[in-house]
């Protein structure tokens, strides 16, 4: 590590203003913040300071992407050897499934972090660190059959529209990664809500089998079709979007979320308070027991993407409320949109992306609310006393 410290200080003045690459300055220093903390310091003023900066910060919510990610992979090779028929052992069914996320996983960061580095290198300003965790992200909400060239163009549009425009990092206010899959849904819906896809594309002289399906539950759902069952479902053994489908690999993500502070538990307690509710009203009002309203509540809580929006989209604190009473009102409202728009719209069977858009778009207005009304409480409480 020592050695490595001492190349980048050798290098240093060549990227510096000044110097004869100086004008790469900006790329540099996201390539040296990346590998060591920074050194600079505040020299006045009141700070809050604390031992984790935004890098770090990133990096552990990727480490908590790892289980879905790496349960996406073998997920991804699970249902190819389902829908061909081919015994595949542990190890192939997860590389193939390997091989099949990973080129997603370069084409998002390529893109992404290219536009970012650019866009840095265009304003003279530092490169930002968001990307980090919205580049993981957007491929595993993305079905693994979705070709390269519309993710890449689904992560262009997410990071100069849905973030650029803005100001880059902290200053958008829907979440990229949603804004990817959003563009993607309404630009090429054949590929996104189809009721044949979600599964990893056929090798040369392999079939599909008879009688297999690559129908999500909710799409079967909203057909009338039978849907699998709440282990299948809470373990992921489904078709889905790559990192959406297990339950339990994404509740490890959120316990280490919660552990270390980096995501708020009251908002995903609330969202799951909001959709449980809604589900147990709209169960109450179901004409029949075939009737989509007859759902048991407590399976929208595995089905689609609810579980991975719930721990890590609607808990981004540039896009969420910030106030604590608003975290629980904003989550509640992202659960309860999320199964209403599920149940009632039938040309969109998942809810939770739009759900959150939505509440991104009032959370500064919760969150006024809130601080107003506290605002009013105290000045009565003033008046009281004098």
């Amino acid at each position: 590590m020592k050695a490595l410290r001492n190349l980048v200080d050798n290098i240093k003045p060549t990227f510096s203003k000044g110097g004869k690459l100086g004008f790469l300055h900006s790329t540099f220093d996201a390539f040296e913040t990346f590998l060591f903390v920074p050194d600079t310091v505040t020299a006045k003023g009141t700070h809050i300071r604390d031992s984790i900066d935004l890098k770090r910060t990133m990096t552990m919510v990727i480490m908590a992407l790892m289980p879905a990610l790496l349960f996406g992979m073998y997920n991804v090779g699970y249902q190819h050897s389902l829908s061909t028929g081919a015994e595949m052992n542990f190890m192939s069914t997860f590389f193939y499934g390997f091989w099949k996320v990973l080129p997603m996983v370069i084409v998002s960061y390529g893109v992404g972090l290219g536009i970012e580095f650019a866009a840095a290198q265009i304003r003279g300003h530092e490169v930002n660190e968001g990307y980090l965790v919205t580049g993981m992200l957007i491929p595993l909400i993305m079905p693994v059959d979705l070709p390269l060239w519309m993710l890449a163009l689904s992560v262009a549009f997410s990071v100069i529209i849905g973030k650029e425009v803005f100001g880059g990092t902290g200053m958008n206010i829907w979440n990229p990664a949603l804004i990817a899959r959003a563009f993607a849904f309404f630009a090429y819906p054949s590929y996104m809500s189809g009721d044949k896809v979600w599964v990893a594309g056929l090798g040369k002289g392999e079939a599909i089998v008879d009688g297999f399906s690559g129908a999500t539950p909710l799409a079967n759902a909203q057909a009338g079709l039978e849907i699998p069952s709440f282990q299948d479902m809470f373990l992921g053994i489904i078709p889905g979007s790559v990192g959406e489908t297990s339950v339990l690999a994404i509740l490890i993500g959120a316990a280490l979320l919660i552990y270390t502070g980096i995501a708020s538990w009251k908002i995903m307690a609330s969202t799951v308070a909001g959709a449980l509710l809604t589900g147990l009203l709209l169960n109450a009002l179901a004409p029949s027991a075939d009737s989509y309203l007859a759902i048991p509540a407590w399976y929208h809580l595995v089905m689609g993407g609810f579980a991975f929006g719930a721990v890590f989209m609607a808990t981004d604190p540039v896009t969420g409320a910030q106030t604590e009473r608003g975290k629980w009102i904003y989550g509640f409202l992202i659960g309860l949109l999320a199964v209403t728009i599920r149940v009632f719209n039938p040309g969109y069977p998942e809810g939770m992306m739009l759900a959150i858009l939505l509440m991104n778009t009032f959370a500064p207005l919760i969150d006024h609310m809130v601080v107003q009304k506290n605002i009013k409480r105290r000045l009565k409480r003033a008046a009281v006393k004098n």
